[in-house]
């Protein structure tokens, strides 16, 4: 797979290191001479361009990308990137880089980013997640068919506790698609058990969040009541 990374900064850099490790081929732009450092990067092509522009994403051969990530600190670059990658690329998949919370609204399908992550909102959610068994925590957003990526942690005295997957009534637009246990990662199937402590994992439509964390967060008292 070959993937261009617009920004070539820590977090750039950080993003190619991981995937070059993983056998993909890794293009990292930026504009800045500063941030071209090729020996912390060797395996990986560079470019010193200006990622918002289309001669650069010309020379950068955008069209042959499986991938591009809007990684630069600026909020405007990853969308001014996105939508160049989507629409003029026709790239299949723009992931974005979202640096100010307020600024979430606009990293969508119109902008052209198939995923928006939002590194405050990850930071904040892995510390919701530390502090609060049986609340939904929102991990990522992703652009088509407004789904978000939610994690809960089944409670104790959850009722649920014990249930067969396949016995759930799950609400619609929901799908549970990992079960964290321990060190283990389980893929879920009908027949596994949900256990206390199971941090569980949802792709679901946002609409359908309160009523999926009323769902799991449900006392075994009030559901025998």
């Amino acid at each position: 797979m070959r993937v261009a990374i617009a920004g070539a900064g820590a977090v750039g850099r950080s993003i190619a290191g991981e995937l070059l490790e993983n056998g993909h081929e890794v293009l990292l732009i930026d504009k800045a001479p500063t941030a071209i450092s090729v020996e912390r990067v060797p395996q990986a092509e560079w470019l010193l361009a200006d990622a918002c522009e289309i001669t650069s994403l010309d020379e950068a051969a955008l069209q042959r990308c499986n991938v591009v990530i809007a990684a630069t600190g600026d909020d405007k670059v990853n969308l001014v990137v996105s939508l160049l990658a989507k629409t003029e690329y026709g790239v299949p998949r723009v992931v974005a880089r979202v640096n100010n919370p307020k600024n979430e609204w606009l990293f969508n399908e119109s902008w052209g980013v198939d995923v928006a992550v939002s590194t405050p909102r990850l930071m904040s959610a892995l510390v919701e997640e530390a502090v609060s068994v049986g609340d939904l925590v929102r991990l990522l957003r992703f652009s088509h068919g407004d789904a978000n990526l939610v994690e809960l942690t089944l409670p104790e005295e959850s009722a649920l506790a014990g249930t067969q997957v396949g016995d759930v009534e799950w609400p619609e637009d929901t799908s549970l698609v990992t079960i964290i246990r321990g060190t283990r990662v389980l893929t879920p199937t009908r027949e596994d058990s949900l256990e206390a402590g199971d941090e569980l994992l949802f792709v679901a439509a946002q609409a359908r969040e309160e009523q999926l964390e009323d769902l799991l967060s449900v006392r075994r008292e009030d559901a025998a009541s």
